[in-house]
């Protein structure tokens, strides 16, 4: 049987976020908070973090601000997911397009699951203590994103001879982010770099 292309759409979806959700367990249920392994040198490191707002570990708001991201985050996932199956409809629309869409509705909803759900079926991760299924650290909501890939390329300190910010540590892109930022934010670029006179023809349309 011939998959249609929403139907082939909604498996590259679904299994993106699998992945997302297995590496997250994964570093979840056997890492403390802040240990950390190298996977390349000192280039590639899994570095276990976890952070309650948005991606590459920014916060916002408080519990308050993470309850409205987290209902934001449904609405706009929500919303994707009803685009993508649109678009999907039309024989007008790229393929690469759809598929940047998806790996942006994917991200979103990986990150969706952490905070929906994390805080009612673990316990909470602490420098000390692995987390186990079966705890409840957080409300509804307000369940904490699990970060793990940390790519310091350039860490060092600067030499002194430099004006200002001579002896300080210099770390080139510094946040721990996981595989779901990484699909939003290469379905973005993707999307911004090869499709932009699609969505330009959108908004004149």
């Amino acid at each position: 049987m011939k998959l249609s292309k929403g139907h082939k759409l909604l498996i590259l979806g679904i299994v993106l976020v699998v992945i997302d959700q297995v590496i997250k367990v994964l570093v979840k249920t056997n890492m403390t908070l802040g240990q950390s392994f190298n996977v390349l040198g000192d280039w590639f490191k899994i570095v276990f973090v976890e952070n309650k707002g948005m991606a590459f570990g920014m916060a916002f708001g408080g519990t308050v601000g993470k309850i409205i991201l987290s209902v934001f985050r449904v609405v706009l996932s929500a919303f994707l997911i009803w685009w993508v199956g649109r678009l999907s409809r039309r024989e007008d629309v790229p393929s690469g397009v759809l598929v940047g869409l998806t790996l942006i509705t994917a991200g979103a909803i990986g990150n969706i699951v952490d905070s929906l759900f994390y805080g009612l079926v673990f316990s909470e991760s602490t420098w000390t203590d692995v987390a186990f299924w079966g705890g409840n650290y957080a409300p509804f909501l307000c369940g904490k994103v699990v970060d793990m890939f940390y790519f310091p390329l350039i860490d060092t300190y600067l030499p002194d001879w430099m004006p200002l910010v001579g002896g300080k540590h210099f770390t080139f892109f510094d946040p721990v982010f996981n595989f779901a930022d990484s699909c939003v934010t290469v379905g973005a670029f993707y999307l911004i770099i090869f499709h932009w006179k699609f969505f330009s023809s959108l908004e004149k349309k």
